[in-house]
Parts: C-alpha cells; structure tokens; sequence
C-alpha cells in the first residue's frame, strides 16, 4: 500500500546557540531517517522548513545532505512557502534547492479571467495529486483563498492532497492571532488529505466536506514556547499516511531528540536574597546530566531588585553538571520598584505581543493593515526581520541590504526608498 509522510515547521536555523540550532537539525535527520526506514513513497512538507527565507550557509549545507539522502532512495519532497521562508521575489533558499531537484513547490497556478486556477503536481510513483497555497506575511494568501477556482480543484478525481499554512477558525489555539487563522470554509472540498502548517502542535480533525485536516506541528521547535510545552509532554514528530483510492491510516510518528528537564518557580512575595538562595539550592539538586534545562522564574518580589538574582551563576551551576543547555525565562519577575512600567507576560513573544497591541490601539491611523490585529502581526513580522544577525558569510553592507530588503517585503512597499 502506498504511504506518505507529512510534516511542517521544522524552522532549520531557528535558534542562534550552536546546541539548539543542531538539535533543529537532528529532529529533521531522525524524521527523514525515519521515513527512509518506513519505505514511504513521498514527503509532503507544509511550509517552514527553514526559519528565513535566507537561512545560514551551514544550516542549509546540513538540510541538503538530509534531504539527497531522502531523494537517493527514491522518496520524493513536495514542499509550500510558511511564513518564515516565503520570499515574494523568488529569492528563499526553497527556490534554490527546487533548482537542485531535491524538492518540488506543489503551488503552481494562472489567473483564468479572475479565478486563480491551481495545478496538480502528480506523484510519478503513486499518481496521488498535490497542490496548495503558500504562506504569505501578515495574512496576505486569505486573498489568492479568496479567488481561489474551487470548482475545477473539487472537480479532478484521484487521490488528492492540499497543502496550506495557517491556522482554521474552527481549531484555532488562542495562541495563534485571528489574522493567522481563516474558516475552513476558505479551502477546497473534497480532498482526501489537507496537510496543514503554522500550527506548531499536532491536530487532526474532520468536518463536512473536509476529511483528515491534519496539522503535525513542529518537529523540535522554533521558540521557548514550543520547548516548554515538549518540556510538560507535548509529542514532536510528523504523521505516516497509508492509502489507495482514500486514506486508509493516519499514524502519528514521534521523533525525540532530546530529554528535558524543567524547573518552574514563583518568586512572588519574596525577597531577591530568598529567591537567590531557593534557586541555587535547586540548581544543585536537580538532575541535568545530557538533558536541555528549562528555568522559569516569574512573580513579583517583595523587596529587591530583579538583577540582584544572579541567574548567569545559576546557568553556570546547571551547566558545570552536564546539561546540553540551559534556556533562562525571567521575563515574568518583577519588583515593586518597577511595577509601574512592568508589561506583564511569560515569553519574550507574548510581552512583545503585548506592548504591539497595547502601542497600536493609542495610535490614530487610516491604514486597515496597521490597525488592530493586523497591525500587531505586521509589527511582529517586521520585529523578527529586525532581528535577525549578521551570517558568517556576508560583508555589513550585505547585510544592511539583505535586512532593507526584508524589511520592505513584509512592510509591502513596491519600491525601496533612496
């Protein structure tokens, strides 16, 4: 019986620190190694494969020699644009590696009058029929959904799939805005399979006319959110499909790349000298040896300040006893000294998010994608473009203009400014 796998979100050079960026990519080689085991005839990846549409030279040099492994045992790669490594100039290192033929964008498609009509990339070994709609910034693809020819998509026969990269409405966690999400009403009918992206926990769900939505999530993940919730059980992995003429078994297949150990601790009501001494008794009991250690420390203290807790001591205690990492979240520890300018959140993201929403909705303006929703994820995008490092291989003035150009792709401005 033929067989596929499915997977999303790997973000490959998401993390700067050498461990985690490596522990990105062993997650990938052991879901490759794994469909290579499995003897699946192809791989379906719903976008985010790489974290940038320009990822490091290093990280793509690794991914390559994954994916030729796949493609030297005949396993074919079928691949969308996610949010992350779309590029509206045809400039993400997807385009380039499809150059190389070891993976195919199954997005095709022509303006028919006003509908946008898409192709069917057929499976030269199974005959199985994909397409799909790639990712955009902010939202952007609800459009090319918008105007999308259902009618000639519902209409081909065979076994078929539809690739796409956004949330659904009817599933959507609240941890994904609404402009990151759509009604799945928006997606064809009568697929056989949708293999989704963006959500970066595993989902699969069916409704009226849509069988077998399935979302794999991510495969290690791209941010401490996705570390944490490994951290308290979530499974990492990708979905093995078996078919003929249906799908006859969807099998969730886990890939562990590592243990964990996380330590969760509330500071409130104490003072900075009791949380400095309960947090290395901690350190030095809890066993860390080959694991990635994740400390989160939050609450408001009741006398002292929060850089009188000295954290780079207590990293330094966790990793002198072997931890293959240690990831410090102290983003929620506040002090009294400080609560009038404190924005209250978890995560780096979630503050971000935050100070966006709460920056945007005191601000008059005319323009709809600045505002509300649309607005904040704007910002967001634009904030990750911002933030990304210098490579090893670029001059500064490289990546100056690597950077711009970035920035004026997710702003939309047709034309860079002089």
């Amino acid at each position: 019986m033929p067989s596929f796998a499915h997977m999303s979100d790997v973000h490959l050079g998401a993390f700067r620190h050498s461990t985690l960026k490596n522990l990105v990519l062993d997650s990938f080689r052991k879901a490759i190694d794994l469909c290579v085991e499995r003897k699946v005839d192809f791989i379906v990846i719903s976008g985010d494969l790489f974290d940038s549409n320009l990822p490091d030279l290093s990280v793509v040099k690794q991914a390559v020699a994954i994916l030729r492994k796949a493609r030297e045992k005949g396993i074919n790669i079928y691949v969308i644009y996610g949010s992350h490594d779309f590029s509206p100039t045809q400039t993400s290192m997807i385009d380039i590696i499809e150059e190389t033929g070891l993976i195919r964008k199954v997005t095709y498609g022509e303006m028919v009058g006003e509908k946008l009509r898409l192709r069917f990339v057929v499976d030269d070994k199974t005959g199985a029929k994909i397409t799909g709609i790639s990712r955009r910034k902010a939202g952007v693809e609800r459009k090319f959904f918008e105007i999308l020819d259902r009618e000639s998509l519902e209409r081909e026969g065979g076994f078929k799939i539809f690739a796409f990269h956004a949330a659904i409405d009817e599933y959507r966690p609240v941890s994904i805005a609404e402009t990151e999400s759509m009604p799945v009403s928006l997606l064809p009918k009568n697929f056989n399979y949708y293999a989704g992206g963006h959500i970066h926990e595993k989902l699969v769900a069916s409704m009226p006319g849509y069988e077998h939505v399935v979302f794999p999530g991510t495969l290690f993940g791209a941010n401490y959110t996705d570390l944490e919730k490994s951290a308290k059980g979530e499974r990492r992995g990708f979905y093995v499909v078996n078919f003929s003429d249906r799908v006859e078994s969807v099998e969730f297949v886990e890939v562990k790349a590592c243990d964990f150990e996380i330590v969760e601790y509330d500071a409130g009501d104490r003072t900075a000298q009791e949380v400095q001494d309960e947090l290395m008794g901690i350190a030095k009991d809890i066993d860390v040896e080959g694991k990635l250690v994740l400390f989160k420390v939050w609450g408001e203290l009741s006398s002292g300040r929060t850089a009188d807790v000295n954290f780079a001591r207590i990293r330094e205690i966790i990793e002198g006893k072997g931890a293959l990492h240690v990831m410090m979240n102290y983003h929620g520890l506040t002090s009294k000294e400080y609560t009038r300018i404190r924005v209250a959140g978890e995560t780096r993201e979630e503050i971000e998010r935050k100070l966006f929403k709460e920056s945007i909705g005191s601000v008059n303006v005319s323009i709809p994608k600045l505002k509300g929703d649309a607005g904040v994820a704007l910002s967001l995008n634009l904030l990750r473009v911002l933030k990304q490092g210098k490579k090893d291989s670029e001059t500064k003035a490289d990546y100056e203009k690597r950077i711009l150009r970035d920035a004026v792709e997710t702003l939309g401005i047709k034309e860079v400014p002089k």
